[in-house]
């Protein structure tokens, strides 16, 4: 009983605490699924700890270029002063060229990062991103993209 009175009071207590996030961050995104790539992104406040976070980026690998465009919904966690948890769930397309191959594909994505907001209009970021892709000649299996973002907050 005694536990279960804690966890209710340490719930509520993060929600008490949460911290607002910006209305808008707009970056860049930086990371190393299928090979090395940018991505331009834009964060947009929904309610107090959601926002949807848009990604329009490039890949180049020894095999594969690939432009897409991905979007998420995000939950957004205080942990303490400018440090923030982030989960989020979205999905995305995009086209590739493969040599002699070339096409469309689409994917799920899921997000889970850290970051952290400095007192000045910027946003540093660290997360991993699952994407499950839908085409055989790009991708059909779980890729991990582990990125590092920077963002200028409005």
């Amino acid at each position: 009983m005694k536990n279960a009175i804690l966890f209710l009071f340490l719930i509520g207590t993060t929600a008490l605490s949460a911290q607002s996030i910006s209305k808008n961050a707009l970056g860049i995104r930086v990371g190393d699924n299928d090979g090395f790539g940018g991505e331009i992104s834009y964060q947009r406040y929904l309610q107090e700890n959601n926002r949807l976070e848009f990604d329009l980026g490039w890949r180049d690998s020894d095999n594969v270029e690939a432009f897409k465009l991905v979007g998420l919904y995000q939950w957004v966690m205080p942990i303490d002063g400018g440090f923030h948890w982030y989960v989020g769930a979205g999905g995305g397309v995009g086209s590739f060229d493969a040599g002699e191959n070339d096409g469309a594909f689409a994917l799920i994505a899921g997000d889970i990062g850290i970051e952290y907001d400095f007192e000045i209009p910027l946003l540093i970021s660290l997360d991993m991103r699952p994407e499950i892709g839908f085409n055989d000649d790009y991708s059909d299996d779980l890729d991990l993209d582990i990125a590092l973002g920077l963002r200028y907050q409005f």
